[in-house]
């Protein structure tokens, strides 16, 4: 028999608060994060994360001595230690022997140290200094984030890092899934992180021309773009075996994993594509495509992304779908890009627990062409499964499977 997967213990950080528990109550009310950008990043919106929403962040019980040997903490770091400690003390799992020895980390990031990167520029081509910061290199690595957080928890098993655009941390949770099927692991710390809310990544963002200029409207008619997010996401999992034997609380359980890959535009999405992701994520976790689902779609509320999801969503389940419903957390939290898919799935699968299918923010009205059963107003909702979407800029496309605890 195959080894189920099982998660037990959940951390995230994003523009909604600090804590999941800060973070599920504002999706759930409808309360977003998106908002004016301050100065002195450029004009704009976005969700971003400060240090006034939810519970105080964990790193501050951290002694500082060994926060001080993991070196410069970038941003991108210092959310995915947070969100970290959160899941791995929620798993109960904080000096545990198992730490040690039979555990992984996977961590996505869509890009490095933006911040570190940036500071060091301005310092070299801004001030015509001739030295930058001597750990400029080491904090602004896109394997910064996984490292410094093997360090601090003494994780010494495999440390790896997934770095496919936006579908980065739902990869890192479909990997480390099967690394604990495989047996080369009991626990696997997985997520994904992100802090690309500097001056330059935004002005990059801004100039590709898929932002929007007043809020995201995912599948909505007069929908203008996407809304840049930051913050992390990080979930326990361990094989069924070993949950039990310390008599873990459950969440839930990772079920299935479904990857593929467009091979055919650097920005567009396909619709055969991401078909083939999620019928692979059902075929993997053995669930028919009429079981009842709580859809947490990418839904991003660009011209060309929601249109193909939709067109997808239909091509697989057919008649089935009504019996579905469609979220979109990314009206609440913005796209976090490297983050996106592991606090997508941590918030659908407390929604699964919850009974709750949280609301899909500013709707302007439906768009013919993204016909779906959206949830626009908080709703009991009790499906038997989650089905989580990440489709990435290069044709990343990646689909995870969740079940109740």
């Amino acid at each position: 028999m195959r080894t189920r997967v099982l998660v037990t213990g959940l951390g995230c950080v994003s523009g909604l608060g600090r804590g999941v528990a800060a973070n599920w109550e504002r999706v759930r009310q409808g309360d977003g994060a998106i908002r004016p950008l301050q100065p002195p990043a450029p004009d704009g919106i976005a969700a971003w994360a400060d240090d006034e929403t939810g519970a105080p962040s964990l790193l501050g019980t951290v002694d500082p001595e060994r926060l001080r040997r993991l070196g410069k903490l970038d941003r991108l770091s210092a959310f995915a230690l947070e969100a970290g400690l959160e899941a791995v003390a929620d798993a109960g799992l904080l000096e545990h022997p198992s730490l040690a020895r039979r555990s992984a980390i996977l961590l996505g990031c869509g890009s490095g140290g933006n911040a570190t990167i940036e500071t060091a520029y301005e310092r070299l081509f801004g001030a015509g200094q001739r030295k930058v910061h001597p750990q400029t290199i080491p904090s602004s690595m896109v394997a910064a984030p996984a490292a410094q957080l093997s360090m601090l928890l003494g994780v010494h098993g495999p440390v790896l890092t997934f770095s496919g655009a936006c579908a980065s941390s739902a990869q890192a949770l479909g990997e480390a899934m099967h690394m604990i099927r495989a047996g080369r692991a009991d626990v696997v710390i997985a997520g994904g992180a992100e802090a690309c809310l500097t001056r330059g990544s935004l002005t990059g963002w801004q100039s590709l021309g898929v932002l929007a200029s007043d809020t995201c409207r995912p599948f909505s008619r007069d929908r203008r773009g996407m809304v840049l997010g930051e913050g992390a996401a990080v979930l326990v999992l361990e094989s069924e075996r070993h949950a039990l034997e310390r008599g873990a609380r459950i969440h839930g359980e990772l079920a299935g994993y479904g990857a593929s890959s467009d091979a055919s535009h650097m920005t567009a999405p396909d619709v055969e594509g991401i078909a083939a992701a999620i019928r692979a994520a059902h075929e993997d976790a053995g669930i028919g495509f009429d079981t009842s689902a709580l859809v947490s779609a990418h839904g991003t509320g660009t011209a060309l992304n929601d249109p193909a999801e939709a067109a997808a969503m239909h091509r697989v389940y057919g008649p089935a779908l009504a019996h579905h419903r469609v979220i979109a957390t990314k009206s609440a939290h913005g796209h976090m890009i490297g983050a996106t898919g592991a606090i997508e799935f941590l918030l659908g699968l407390v929604a699964l627990n919850e009974g709750i299918a949280p609301p899909v923010l500013n709707h302007l009205g439906p768009d013919p062409d993204c016909d779906l059963p959206l949830v626009l107003a908080a709703q009991a909702f009790a499906p038997e499964v989650l089905v989580s979407s990440s489709f990435a800029f290069g044709g990343l496309n990646a689909v995870l499977v969740g079940r109740r605890a």
